[in-house]
C-alpha cells in the first residue's frame, strides 16, 4: 500500500470536487445495496416468522448481527484497509456481503441465517461503508455536509427496493429473492475501482511528519497514515534522538501533527535514516497494527466520548422502527404490500431531508452539532408519540415525519465526526465509535423483539426507541465544556473552535 500511495498525484488542498463526485457516487451506492437491503430486513422479517416459526427475538438477532457488525467491525476495518488498501477492503467487503446472501438461500434454520445473513453481510457492510466514509473525507472539506448527504440518500431508495423486494419474494419465493439480491451487489466491484487514493500536501510539503518522539515507540520512526490536517507545529531534533536512532549527529526538520502524516512525496511513509530502515519498518508495522486494532488514546478524548454516546444511542433507537414497522403494521391488520409502502414512502421523505440538511449544515449558519441535536430530540419525540398511530393514515404520518428527522441527523454523522476529531485519524475515531455503536446494536432489535413477545404489542418498542433518542441528544450539550477544556490545554494563538 505504501507503494501505491507514493505514486498517488499531490495536491496543494481538499479537492471539494472532481474526481471526489466519482468517490460520492461509489458511497451512493453502497448505501443504496448494503444499506437498502439491510433496511429491508423488516420485510424478510415477517417472511423468516412464518418459515421458520421463530419468535420475534428470535428473528431479530439476525438483523441485529448484520446491523451491529457494521459498526463493531470498524477497528478490524482500518486495520484491513491499511494491510491492503482502500480499493482492496471494498472489493473484498463487497464479496462478503454478496456471498451471504447467495448462501443465505440455502438456510434451513435461524442459527444458520445468523451467519449467512447476519455475519458474513455485516462485516462486508463493515469494509464496505468504512471505506467509502473516509476517502470521502479525503476529498472534501467546504462541502463534506452535501457530499455526505447526497451519498447517505441512497438509503432512500428502499422506496424502490421495497416493493421490489416483496415482488420478488411473490415471483421466486425468499431463497430466490436472496439469491437476486447476491447478484446484484457484486455490482459494488466495479463501483470499488474508482476509490482513487489521493494525498493532500501540508502547509509545509518538504517537511517530514511524525506524531511523537518517543524512542521507544517505533512509530516515530516509521509512519503508517496519511491525513490533510494543516496544523503542524516545527521543531528540531539533535544529538539524542539521532544517536538513539544510531545516526550521526544531525538535524532534521520534522513537523507534528496527530496522524503519523509523512508528506515527503514518494517517500511519505519511511524517515529516510540509512542504517537502521529496515528494523525500523518491521517494528512499525508491528506497533501500528497493535495500536489500531483498539486505539485507547481515544477514550482519554472528550469530543469522542460525546460522539460515542450519541452514535451508540441513535443508532440502537433507529433499527427498532426500521425493522418493526411492517411488523406492527401486520398486527394492526394491514397487508404486508401495503406495509411496504410506508418503507416506501420513508425512503424518499428521508432521502429528500438528507440532501436539504446537508446543504443546510455546509451554510455554517449554526454549528453542524446544533442541527445533529436538535434532529435526534425531534426523533425521540416522534416514536414516543408513535404508539397512537393505530390506522394505515396515522402510521403514514408516523412514518413521514420520522424520516424527516431521522434522515436529518443522519446526513451530519460523519460532518460532525470530522469537525469533533478536527480531521484526524478518522479512521480510528470512526472505527472505534462504531465498535461501542455495535455493541448496543446488536441488542437493540432483540430487545424489542423481547419486548413485543412479552406484551405481544410493539408499543413498548418505540417507547424504548423514543428514549434512546432523547438521550443520544444530551451528550452534545457538553460540547462547550469540552471545547473550553480542550482550549486551555493548548498554548495562546492554537484555540479553535468546532463549526
Amino acid at each position: 500500500m505504501q507503494k501505491r500511495a507514493g505514486k498517488t498525484q499531490p495536491y496543494n488542498q481538499t479537492l471539494d470536487g472532481g474526481w471526489g463526485w466519482m468517490i460520492v457516487f461509489h458511497f451512493f451506492l453502497v448505501n443504496v445495496l448494503v444499506m437498502g437491503m439491510t433496511k429491508n430486513f423488516a420485510i424478510f422479517f415477517v417472511v423468516f416468522q412464518e418459515e421458520f416459526e421463530g419468535t420475534s427475538e428470535q428473528i431479530g438477532w439476525i438483523g441485529s448481527i448484520m446491523s451491529s457488525l457494521r459498526f463493531s467491525a470498524g477497528p478490524l476495518a482500518a486495520i484491513i484497509c491499511e494491510m491492503l488498501g482502500e480499493k482492496a477492503t471494498s472489493i473484498l467487503g463487497t464479496l462478503l456481503f454478496a456471498g451471504g446472501y447467495l448462501i443465505s438461500s440455502w438456510a434451513t434454520s435461524i442459527p444458520f441465517l445468523c451467519v449467512t445473513m447476519g455475519f458474513l453481510p455485516g462485516l462486508g457492510s463493515a469494509f464496505l461503508y468504512q471505506v467509502a466514509a473516509v476517502v470521502t473525507t479525503k476529498y472534501f472539506k467546504k462541502r463534506l455536509a452535501l457530499a455526505t448527504a447526497i451519498a447517505r440518500s441512497g438509503m432512500g431508495l428502499t422506496f424502490l427496493l421495497a416493493p421490489f423486494t416483496k415482488f420478488l419474494i411473490d415471483l421466486y419465493d425468499w431463497t430466490g429473492a436472496l439469491i437476486l439480491f447476491g447478484a446484484i451487489a457484486l455490482n459494488l466491484v466495479p463501483s470499488s475501482m474508482l476509490l482513487r487514493p489521493i494525498h493532500i500536501k501540508s502547509e509545509n510539503n518538504s517537511d517530514i511528519k511524525v506524531s511523537s518522539l518517543s524512542a521507544n515507540d517505533p512509530e516515530t520512526l516509521c509512519g503508517t497514515e496519511t491525513s490533510y490536517s494543516n496544523e503542524t507545529q516545527e521543531f528540531f531534533i539533535k544529538d539524542s534522538i539521532m544517536q538513539k536512532a544510531g545516526q550521526p549527529d544531525k538535524i532534521f526538520t520534522v513537523s507534528q501533527n496527530q496522524n503519523e502524516e509523512f508528506n515527503n512525496g514518494p517517500n511519505r511513509n519511511r524517515l529516510l535514516l540509512t542504517s537502521n530502515e529496515e528494523n525500523c519498518k518491521k517494528k512499525a508495522v508491528s506497533w501500528s497494527y497493535k495500536l489500531k486494532l483498539f486505539d485507547v488514546s481515544l477514550l482519554r478524548n472528550p469530543f469522542f466520548c460525546i460522539f460515542t454516546w450519541s452514535f451508540l444511542l441513535s443508532q440502537l433507537a433507529y433499527f427498532i422502527p426500521t425493522f418493526h414497522l411492517v411488523a406492527r403494521a401486520k398486527t394492526l391488520g394491514i397487508d404486508v404490500m401495503d406495509a411496504s409502502y410506508l418503507v416506501s414512502v420513508a425512503g424518499i421523505v428521508e432521502t429528500v431531508s438528507q440532501l436539504i440538511s446537508g446543504w443546510v449544515a455546509d451554510q455554517n449558519w449554526i454549528r453542524k452539532y446544533q442541527y445533529h441535536k436538535s434532529y435526534l430530540i425531534f426523533c425521540g419525540i416522534t416514536n414516543l408519540l408513535a404508539p397512537l398511530a393505530t390506522t394505515f393514515s396515522l402510521l403514514m404520518t408516523y412514518t413521514i415525519f420520522f424520516a424527516i428527522f431521522a434522515g436529518g441527523y443522519l446526513a451530519l454523522i460523519l460532518p460532525v465526526l470530522v469537525d469533533l476529531s478536527k480531521n484526524s485519524r478518522v479512521h480510528r475515531f470512526l472505527g472505534l465509535a462504531g465498535f461501542f455503536a455495535g455493541m448496543a446494536v446488536l441488542s437493540g432489535p432483540p430487545i424489542a423483539g423481547w419486548l413485543y413477545d412479552s406484551t405481544e404489542t410493539y408499543t413498548g418498542s418505540f417507547y424504548f426507541s423514543g428514549t434512546c433518542y432523547l438521550l443520544s441528544s444530551l451528550s452534545f450539550f457538553f460540547v462547550p465544556l469540552a471545547e473550553r477544556w480542550k482550549s486551555e490545554q493548548l498554548p495562546e494563538g492554537k484555540r479553535t473552535t468546532i463549526k
